[in-house]
């Protein structure tokens, strides 16, 4: 694992350097301004979902997050930082001379013929102003259910939870980790002319043909809850929250899936039974909850090795301990890893996949609730009824030669956190 983490990062470091020549090269060229056209157009080509603007010192730090993780790009130099800065800020529609709050924006940018979403945030530091985009996906792209990275199992599972008339369902793990895009799949799945579908979001991530989406807007006072209390005037037969982030909105969410509507939400979570705690810790009733929770999807985003560059090992008696494969197995198993190339960006990895756990609450886990069972308690009782574990489906990703010990060990490091 240490030999394979120094060869990651020694890849990592040559494609950093490659790209910083490429960027210090066309600063050199064309300056600061257009620089920023490029960087957008880079960034888009690498699939990356955010850009960070660093300031330091010396001037500014560029970053960008390709599959997750962040990587140093380019670092500008003082003098040019003011002008890249307000270039950001202008096409935002932010207030260049406003540099002591946070401010936030949005750039519609062209990507290969089609308009992409760039959400912008800026705020102070003791540096100077910061800059956060985060590159939306593309509106007309869509993962169906089963190329999620689910199980056949868990797609089987989910599709039955779509088909009910009511209840919650929720999509819970920490920030990045592919729960909008679990949601807007179920969203997919349920979109036909006989329902009236309805989402609530802040932002509007995609746009969805035969979907009413409302676009919350805190700044005139029109938030979550005052869009629910709307909508659920309005006959709606499925209702997209974007997320349950305070007690108002999950009690009317939860209110709603208990009286005919079929709700979809997301939280910040880290796995499907410790929402149960957050949604008791909104003083929800543990009879509401248990009456209104359908299931909770907990994911969690692993990176596939490169298609192209992947190459086979036997694994060591510590691999096959954390992977329990037993001694007889460990003669005929092979895992993957990518050496990393062009296409790939000299990771080894190219794109991510899903992994998941579902729990769905049977009459045994309604009661468990109502009886106020902890967390671990929780847990073990879907576990004993055949849930698969966040950390059961990584494993299973890395024995298929979907991914890496490496990505394993990273995600359950992140999982504890």
């Amino acid at each position: 694992m240490a030999e394979e983490a120094q060869w990651r990062n020694k890849q990592s470091q040559v494609r950093q350097k490659a790209l910083q020549d490429e960027l210090r090269e066309l600063i050199d060229l064309v300056g600061p301004v257009p620089l920023v056209d490029l960087l957008f157009e880079r960034a888009f080509q690498l699939n990356a979902t955010d850009i960070h603007m660093d300031p330091t010192p010396m001037g500014l730090r560029i970053r960008v997050r390709v599959d997750g993780i962040l990587h140093d790009v380019l670092d500008v130099p003082e003098p040019l930082t003011g002008a890249l800065v307000n270039r950001v800020k202008l096409m935002a529609g932010e207030n260049i001379v406003e540099r002591r709050v946070a401010q936030d924006g949005h750039i519609v940018a062209q990507h290969q013929g089609r308009p992409r979403d760039i959400r912008v945030g800026s705020g102070p530091t003791i540096h100077g102003e910061r800059l956060v985009l985060r590159l939306m996906p593309d509106s007309e792209s869509f993962l169906y259910l089963d190329q999620l990275g689910m199980d056949l199992d868990q797609v089987k599972q989910l599709k039955y939870l779509l088909g009910l008339p009511f209840g919650v369902l929720l999509s819970v793990g920490p920030v990045g980790s592919g729960k909008s895009t679990t949601m807007y799949s179920c969203l997919e799945g349920l979109n036909d002319p006989t329902k009236s579908l309805v989402t609530i979001e802040d932002p509007v991530e995609r746009h969805v043909r035969g979907v009413n989406q409302v676009q919350i807007d805190p700044k005139i006072g029109f938030n979550f809850v005052d869009a629910l209390k709307g909508v659920l005037r309005q006959d709606p037969n499925v209702m997209m929250i974007g997320e349950i982030r305070d007690p108002e909105t999950a009690h009317i969410g939860i209110r709603a899936g208990r009286t005919g509507v079929l709700v979809l939400s997301t939280m910040h979570s880290n796995d499907a039974a410790s929402s149960i705690d957050m949604l008791r810790d909104f003083n929800i009733s543990p009879l509401f909850i248990a009456d209104g929770v359908q299931a909770i999807v907990s994911q969690r985003l692993m990176r596939q090795v490169c298609r192209h560059c992947r190459v086979t090992y036997r694994p060591d008696a510590a691999a096959c301990e954390i992977l329990g494969i037993d001694s007889v197995e460990a003669t005929r198993t092979e895992l993957v890893r990518g050496e990393g190339c062009e296409a790939c960006f000299r990771t080894g990895y190219q794109g991510r996949v899903g992994v998941f756990e579902i729990l769905r609450l049977d009459e045994d886990l309604r009661q468990g609730i109502i009886a106020g069972l902890s967390r671990a308690q929780i847990s073990a009782m879907a576990r004993s009824k055949g849930m698969r574990t966040l950390h059961e489906s990584a494993v299973l990703k890395v024995r298929s030669g979907t991914s890496t010990l490496e990505e394993l060990d990273r995600l359950l490091r992140c999982r504890n956190d």
